[in-house]
């Protein structure tokens, strides 16, 4: 699967969309895959904060519970509550579905994460 080029990429296998300050946050194609069939998500609240390279929540699968970390410091706008019920849609479009949106308080932290082609050689390193 081709990585969008306009995300950029964290090593714990995040991917996050930014326009302005506002940024989308979710797990990529490869993270999915390693995890098997996805059947729980936990995600903060609304209003709650991130910090950058922190954890924010997990995602559990048939296989294991894997944390995941923010790619940035911000305040949590909104939560894709649709993964209550259906957590399995990050299996079948990972990088359309998001998990969180947040407000960046620090913008330039985008500049820190990996773009496509470095994300991709990344992972061809871990396999």
């Amino acid at each position: 699967m081709a990585y969008p080029a306009s995300y950029r990429y964290t090593r714990e296998h995040e991917w996050i969309s930014v326009e302005g300050k506002a940024g989308t946050i979710g797990i990529t194609d490869y993270a999915q895959n390693s995890l098997g069939d996805i059947v729980y998500v936990d995600a903060p609240k609304v209003g709650d904060t991130v910090a950058a390279h922190t954890t924010f929540g997990s995602v559990e699968s048939v296989k294991a519970v894997s944390d995941l970390f923010s790619p940035v410091s911000g305040t949590v706008t909104a939560v894709n509550e649709s993964l209550k019920n259906e957590p399995d849609k990050i299996n079948t479009a990972p990088h359309e579905t998001w998990i969180i949106k947040v407000e960046l308080s620090n913008p330039a932290e985008i500049d820190t994460l990996l773009d496509a082609a470095a994300y991709e050689a990344f992972i061809a390193e871990e396999q």
